[in-house]
């Protein structure tokens, strides 16, 4: 089988290497060789084992037909939705672990491939090495999924896991992780949380079937979390974590990215530094969780190479994938049901004139007390929240 990589960045390199040291291993699994033919790239590689495979026009992987799969590891939408959409027409599987192209035009390819009995797969979009999407595909599909809450962005679990563990800020732990490359020049999708907040959307349309659109999920960031934070965090005996959840609510769903304090006895509690973990829920499965590499070069790209060997096995064979264009309506936010704890220098009588009897935490931090509420609708606390000084507010989980 000849392949073909389109971007040769990280991902698209470490796809060539997993498919080179593990190529005897590769070969029993699919069946038969898999062999690089082109890497798609706008530069050149001088020195580079695969030098004399570059090329610079998706087109000439297009017209040859000796090319069946294509990996494309270009990252963004575009270019990478016109030309990933021209290998499907053509009758090319397409492997990718771009979360941005799968939640905005996922139920498009994926019809394109059913329609021309191919494959257009994405196992490596969410949790990098964690194998998350095929068991949704295909190990729970007998399970009602009520529940998907995650820590899916490595970056801002390692920030928090350092803010936690040493006490450093947060622009100072930023700094940190974009010089041991975790995060990007511009760490907005990551930080702002727009990163998990797609990866969530991917889920949850996997999990119903239908378009979620990640523009509908409600998303905060990591960015207004601080060293007081985690003092208080420390003294409740909880954890900070930046979590992605969806929830089966009635007949719909609710989908949040926000930060929670997750007491010690919650599955994701210990899942530190640039791990990702998964806890899922189904109706007859219980509880399970998928933990491991969320991202990096080699886990990701294994999982790339996973469904490589996948589509090569299944040539001319549609894997069918329950992903319908048809646009699910989620539930606002603000209907949903949290408790809160909050950070204020508001006295106690304001407090409980407004939240009545609350859960005090205090000797933390000077001039300042914190306060636990029972769980109320979102649209409630946004009310009561404007009555009292809210230096900050985490939910709890």
């Amino acid at each position: 089988m000849k392949i073909a990589i389109m971007g040769y960045g990280t991902i698209g390199s470490g796809v060539a290497e997993v498919l080179e040291v593990n190529k005897d291993l590769i070969t029993e699994r699919a069946g038969e060789p898999v062999e690089v033919k082109y890497i798609l790239d706008l530069r050149e590689f001088p020195g580079d084992p695969n030098e004399d495979k570059i090329v610079h026009d998706y087109k000439i992987i297009v017209e040859d037909n000796e090319v069946g799969v294509v990996v494309e590891a270009m990252g963004g939408v575009e270019p990478a939705y016109t030309f990933v959409k021209e290998m499907l027409l053509a009758g090319k599987q397409v492997a990718t672990s771009n979360k941005n192209l799968v939640a905005e035009k996922g139920a498009e390819l994926i019809a394109i491939a059913r329609e021309k009995n191919i494959n257009f797969m994405f196992g490596a979009s969410v949790g990098g090495g964690i194998p998350i999407i095929r068991p949704l595909n295909k190990c729970l599909t007998a399970d009602e999924i009520e529940e998907i809450t995650g820590i899916l962005n490595g970056t801002t679990n390692y920030m928090l896991t350092r803010m936690a563990n040493e006490g450093i800020s947060f622009d100072d732990v930023l700094k940190d992780a974009q010089a041991k490359g975790y995060a990007e020049a511009d760490p907005t999708a990551d930080v702002e949380g727009f990163d998990p907040c797609r990866k969530i959307a991917i889920l949850t349309s996997l999990v119903c079937g239908k378009q979620v659109d990640y523009t509908d999920v409600y998303t905060e960031g990591i960015t207004k979390i601080s060293t007081e934070d985690f003092e208080y965090a420390r003294k409740m005996e909880r954890s900070i974590k930046l979590l992605a959840s969806s929830k089966s609510e009635n007949g719909s769903y609710s989908c949040m990215v926000a930060p929670f304090m997750l007491d010690k006895t919650h599955p994701l509690c210990n899942v530190n530094d640039v791990f990702n973990g998964v806890f899922v829920h189904g109706n007859m499965l219980g509880d399970a969780m998928f933990y491991g590499s969320g991202a990096g070069k080699l886990p990701t790209a294994s999982a790339v190479v996973a469904d490589v060997v996948d589509m090569v096995k299944h040539s001319h064979v549609n894997i069918f994938i329950e992903w319908e264009p048809e646009k699910v309506q989620l539930i606002d936010y603000r209907e949903s049901v949290n408790k809160f704890f909050v950070r204020t220098t508001s006295p106690k009588a304001d407090v409980e004139a407004v939240f009545g009897q609350v859960e005090y935490v205090e000797d933390v931090v000077a001039e300042e007390i914190g306060f636990v509420t029972d769980a109320m609708l979102e649209s409630e606390f946004a009310d009561k929240s404007e009555k009292i000084v809210v230096i900050n507010r985490i939910r709890l989980g």
